[in-house]
């Protein structure tokens, strides 16, 4: 059965994520081949079946497909500081697979009794092709699925935050993640076992390399005068397509949304008046 779509919910995403969290309780995994410790579809007690990506987690990719998947695959191993793991680069990144199917199968363990989901709907897609929502999953015993990832090593602290169910603000949340990252760091877990932390830096500030030079490259490339996208509703893959926003500024643009006017984006982090002359004639709200 085909994991269906909530259109009506992603077509009203810029109103969205200013919506209160929705509790779904007794929701079941669907399984799925192509799932992942961050992104799997869910069904409902009524039924309905929902593709959610985790807030907060960001697990290895281990289903490669495209030259996309594979950029965000090297930068995950360069995260991680596996990158030079083995004697070559094929087994570092079948070492990274192999943590990233560990990952969909503590999902599966994790979320092998009733479970609940919060949600807003708000639009998860990373490259536009597959709908998904963004949501908190919290197993039958009171496990936040985001923060049991990161504590095991299996997810890096990084993607999209917002208000957590219990009320804690998206930044506390973002800061508590980042603790227990560190912790799963200091013990070896996970990932973090198989870290070289001599080339750790190295491999860090050349991931930093790779994406100052891709934005002076999209930078000397204008985009066509035509190009427009709507801030509100643009995918992450999208947004990273407009002058000098990488993906962590095109997950903090989709934390702060809705945006009622472009201006509004001067108050996302990372985001001076420069850069946002740089991207303003691409900017294309759509009106209510």
């Amino acid at each position: 059965m085909k994991i269906l779509t909530i259109i009506v919910a992603l077509a009203l995403a810029p109103c969205l994520r200013g919506e209160p969290l929705q509790k779904i309780e007794n929701c079941v995994l669907v399984p799925a081949a192509w799932a992942d410790g961050d992104s799997f579809g869910i069904r409902t007690p009524a039924g309905k079946e929902l593709t959610v990506r985790l807030y907060g987690a960001d697990c290895m990719e281990w289903h490669v497909n495209d030259a996309t998947e594979e950029r965000r695959l090297r930068a995950q191993r360069r995260y991680f500081g596996i990158s030079e793991a083995g004697p070559n680069p094929r087994a570092s990144i079948e070492l990274a697979k192999e943590y990233g199917k560990l990952a969909a199968e503590e999902v599966v363990r994790v979320l092998n009794k009733p479970f609940t989901i919060h949600t807003s709907f708000a639009d998860a897609r990373g490259d536009g092709r597959h709908p998904r929502i963004y949501a908190f999953v919290t197993g039958s015993d009171g496990t936040d699925l985001a923060t049991h990832l990161v504590k095991l090593g299996l997810a890096r602290a990084f993607g999209v935050y917002r208000e957590t169910p219990d009320g804690h603000t998206k930044d506390d949340y973002r800061a508590q993640l980042a603790d227990l990252e560190l912790q799963a760091a200091k013990r070896g877990l996970g990932v973090w076992s198989r870290t070289d932390w001599d080339k750790l830096p190295q491999e860090r500030k050349d991931q930093r390399k790779d994406d100052a030079e891709t934005a002076l490259a999209v930078g000397k490339q204008p985009l066509a005068a035509d190009f427009k996208l709507d801030p509100n509703t643009a995918a992450r893959d999208e947004l990273m397509k407009l002058p000098g926003i990488g993906e962590e500024l095109a997950n903090r643009i989709i934390e702060g949304r809705p945006y009622p006017k472009a201006a509004d984006l001067l108050h996302v982090p990372g985001i001076g008046p420069k850069k946002f002359k740089a991207i303003q004639p691409h900017l294309e709200l759509a009106t209510h």
